[in-house]
């Protein structure tokens, strides 16, 4: 039996931890051990515990804390050093780098690394953005693979000297395709945020930090309500910054326009009751709730960043949108808003588009097939 260990910044309700946990419960456990190493305080730690074995650790947290990231490094090498596993296989950016050096440190013979996105961009200090860089190169030094969910974000760490030819892989960050695309709704959500019925809902799915820029959500919505009546946009998600939102909410009057309905995990039936997906993420991997929406035949608006240019066809499916610039933005909402038959029209395409690599049991193979082809080497 081959022993896996993962190992996670934290499980909160993104794309990466959607993709390491749905692997994880799913793979044949008559040939897998599974384990994981994550920080505490995710919305799904009570979830996860019930079902997996976990090492919570407190002291690792996203943020760079040069105590507590070598307390969490020290952790995650005792914790190796007790679950002998055969592979180590890290995700997001700062487990990825010190759970990556800690198993080295252990001796664990095969590290694998999923990139969802780098921990760095060009709105970050030149410092934080080194510290990232020469990080990744480092630990892509003993990294026997290196994972990508986007050809974007390959072409990247190729720019910034951190992937070599023979140690990176494409595995796309896949959803349930059949259960978004058959998915029967059961919630009404004009009734449950007090809308009528003939109200026009704008949804998007994020966490409140900085990369996914919601203030430009907001700025859309400012915007589009002056100029397009029965229509509300909703926000589905939390984080650091909730009250910064609320203020921005507050200062445009859009307390009744813009809702925060906080993390849930009813995506489909939120979705299938709204009519457009609107993204304003800065940097992306592979957003895996751009892919659930066109499953469930929305059309997609979004900054044409990393992987979202992979899988929104601009002026078919969707609109891409030059990062930061939420006037253009508010302009194709409005355009789709105003123009119903050619917003359903772009959410049939998208509908017709995502196929078998952006399935997430597609990808459960292609673990299992890694995982094993690497144990016998």
């Amino acid at each position: 039996m081959i022993k896996v260990c993962y190992i996670i910044t934290k499980f909160d309700l993104g794309g990466a931890q959607k993709v390491a946990l749905h692997i994880a419960n799913n793979l044949n456990k008559k040939l897998f051990n599974i384990s994981f190493i994550a920080g505490i305080g995710g919305i799904l730690d009570k979830e996860v515990n019930k079902k997996l074995k976990v090492y919570g650790l407190k002291h690792l947290v996203r943020e760079i804390s040069p105590i507590k990231d070598l307390k969490a490094l020290f952790s995650i090498y005792k914790i190796l050093k007790i679950e002998r596993p055969d592979i180590v296989h890290t995700h997001t950016p700062k487990a990825g780098i010190l759970g990556r050096i800690a198993a080295k440190l252990a001796g664990v013979p095969t590290i694998i690394h999923t990139i969802h996105g780098y921990g760095f961009s060009d709105k970050h200090k030149w410092y934080l953005k080194c510290l990232f860089i020469y990080g990744e190169r480092f630990c892509s030094l003993f990294s026997r693979k290196l994972i990508f969910v986007s050809k974007e974000n390959i072409k990247k760490g190729f720019r910034y000297k951190i992937v070599k030819k023979n140690k990176f892989m494409l595995i796309r960050a896949g959803i349930d395709t059949n259960f978004y695309k058959n998915f029967i709704q059961s919630l009404d959500l004009r009734k449950t945020i007090g809308v009528n019925r003939n109200t026009k809902i704008v949804v998007t799915v994020a966490s409140f930090k900085p990369p996914k820029n919601l203030k430009d959500f907001i700025n859309v919505a400012r915007i589009v309500t002056t100029n397009v009546k029965d229509v509300v946009f909703v926000i589905v998600g939390d984080g650091e910054q909730r009250k910064e939102l609320e203020s921005l909410i507050k200062k445009f009057n859009l307390n009744n326009k813009v809702i925060l309905l906080g993390w849930r995990i009813d995506i489909a039936d939120i979705l299938k009751s709204s009519d457009i997906f609107v993204l304003t993420s800065l940097w992306e991997g592979l957003p895996c709730s751009i892919l659930e929406s066109m499953c469930c035949s929305k059309p997609v608006i979004a900054n044409a960043t990393d992987g979202v240019k992979e899988i929104v066809a601009n002026n078919e499916t969707g609109f891409l949108i030059e990062p930061n610039n939420y006037k253009q933005m508010a302009e194709k909402l409005e355009y789709l808003l105003l123009n119903e038959n050619i917003s359903k029209e772009m959410g049939k395409k998208g509908f017709n588009y995502v196929g078998e690599e952006y399935d997430i049991n597609y990808a459960l193979k292609q673990h299992e097939n890694l995982y094993s082809r690497l144990n016998k080497k």
